[in-house]
């Protein structure tokens, strides 16, 4: 069986409002198995990117300088 394209989320909000919906789908326990790894795969990839998009804020966070938020560009800024 073929892999699906995986289709990235519009934002941080857009994919914590699908896995949301993905878990109460699989917590109902009306899904078929096929539909319901299908959902687990899905909802896999959703927890990454979120993690992703949380972990990238706090480092962006942390470089904050005075009251200017930054974007990280991988190194200690200077000081």
């Amino acid at each position: 069986m073929a892999k699906p394209s995986v289709k990235s989320p519009e934002s941080f909000e857009s994919a914590l409002h699908e896995l949301e919906g993905l878990l109460a789908s699989l917590e109902s326990g009306q899904l078929p198995l096929e539909q319901s790894i299908e959902a687990y795969r899905r909802g896999a990839f959703l927890l990454g990117y979120c993690q992703s998009q949380l972990a990238d804020a706090e480092q962006r966070i942390k470089v904050l300088e005075g009251e200017t938020l930054q974007d990280f560009q991988g190194n200690e800024p200077a000081r």
